[in-house]
């Protein structure tokens, strides 16, 4: 029984001690997602539209942004031990509030996921031209879901094999690349582009990465102590962003351009394709394992039933790939952004809930080691607050977006919770079938 709990990566109960990593390993993972592909285009797009010094700050300043929701959301996860769809359960949102941040987080991470997979295809088909880009795309795509399927375990050792890869053939790109230029000018020199706000620029480093932030309990209620999320979160936020995202700067000065994924694929040949797969690998396995967490969460809540992860993923990882391949998410991207919106004030609340109203937390402290006997089903306040803050970040004409989202839901859901209005509708016995439902399905 406790091989097949394992297996399935303790899904929709707390994670045992005896199942949890050192911090080291959670590093890598944490360090893997932040040191992506991504990265560089973000940092390219920065050093496009400011000079190096005002990209420095902009990844500074969203940096912070980024550290402070992952630690305050990591430590909820290292302390409980459940995911972000689950946990949310009794932080704030309740059970049918929880199921709509689980169909969230598996609309946006679902689509990124193959959004991703097809910038992995168009690469590798300038070096197999024979295969078209939607056999790649699937290829590709199959070849995460692969690595998902056996789980948190098998994604350490990806991170262990894929993050140093990357590392090393991105840092001899680069430094191939920036030995033809004066580094000291191009630190000096102005934008080569449009120029770019710091407000604007620091939007783009929060922002870009805030949904991963959000989701941090889904890595975190594998780490033993509070201190292993501080640790993980400013060696693998801090290093990721700035080794990563300064060098799309600097290149982006080099060659005045901020298409650094064409950059690496054209100058460097077949390396810059395995530099575009090895930094896309490690994002997209957590795209799709959180976001099948998220579909587990849902369908438990709707009908009761504890679905296999192992089968979740597989099935989530083909429809993710089959979009890939037909080439129909690229229209997606913008409801994908708009989605994103949704995810600062989750966090906002959740961090609201557990530290400052505390409305629920008893009632998690009370459980133990197991869930608790009951939860609540539909909190309205929550949900108002909820909408209100993703609107504020959508069209406040001022300010960060994704920071006035936040800040605006812990500031809405602490005033509810001292009022009085954080008041669940009804509360009902947990339905989750843990052990049992995994066994046999």
């Amino acid at each position: 029984m406790e091989q097949r709990q394992a297996g399935d990566d303790y899904v929709l109960e707390r994670v045992p001690e005896s199942a949890r990593y050192s911090w080291w390993t959670v590093a890598v993972q944490r360090f893997g997602q932040i040191s992506a592909l991504s990265q560089f285009l973000l940092g390219a797009a920065l050093g496009f539209g400011m000079t190096f010094w005002h990209a420095l700050l902009a990844i500074t300043l969203g940096s912070v942004i980024l550290e402070v929701v992952a630690i305050c959301t990591g430590l909820i996860g290292q302390k409980e031990g459940l995911s972000t769809s689950v946990l949310a359960r009794w932080t704030g949102f309740g059970r049918y509030g929880s199921s709509l941040i689980g169909l969230v987080i598996a609309l946006s991470l679902i689509g990124w996921f193959g959004v991703q997979s097809a910038v992995s295809a168009q690469g590798l088909h300038q070096f197999i031209p024979g295969l078209p880009v939607w056999a790649l795309s699937l290829l590709f795509g199959l070849v995460v879901t692969a690595v998902v399927i056996f789980g948190f375990h098998s994604m350490a050792w990806t991170a262990y094999l894929t993050v140093p890869a990357f590392l090393a053939l991105a840092g001899w790109s680069i430094v191939s690349e920036l030995s033809r230029h004066d580094i000291g000018a191009l630190v000096t020199e102005g934008p080569p582009g449009e120029v770019l706000s710091l407000a604007a620029g620091t939007t783009l480093v929060a922002g870009g990465f805030m949904v991963g932030m959000v989701i941090t309990p889904d890595m975190t209620r594998f780490n033993r102590k509070p201190s292993d999320v501080v640790k993980q979160t400013l060696v693998g936020v801090t290093l990721g962003e700035y080794m990563v995202a300064l060098a799309g700067v600097l290149l982006a000065h080099a060659l005045k351009t901020s298409d650094i994924v064409n950059i690496i694929t054209s100058t460097t040949g077949w390396v810059g394709t395995l530099i575009l797969i090895a930094g896309t690998l490690k994002i997209n396995d957590w795209n799709l394992y959180s976001g099948s967490l998220g579909v587990v969460n849902f369908v438990s809540t709707m009908t009761g039933r504890a679905l296999n992860r192992r089968v979740v993923t597989a099935c989530v990882g083909l429809v993710g790939s089959a979009l890939a391949a037909a080439g129909i998410l690229g229209h997606f991207i913008e409801f994908l952004i708009l989605l994103g919106v949704a995810f600062p004030p989750i966090a906002g609340i959740m961090v609201a809930e557990y530290f400052i109203v505390k409305r629920f937390r008893g009632e998690l402290e009370a459980a133990g080691t197991s869930l608790p006997a009951t939860e609540p089903t539909w909190v309205p306040a929550t949900l108002a607050v909820w909408l209100a803050s993703a609107l504020i970040g959508w069209y406040a004409p001022i300010g960060i977006g994704a920071l006035n989202s936040l800040v605006v839901s812990i500031v809405l859901y602490t005033l509810a919770g001292k009022a009085g209005l954080v008041r669940p509708i009804s509360t009902q016995p947990t339905a989750i079938e843990a052990p049992k439902a995994l066994a046999t399905t």
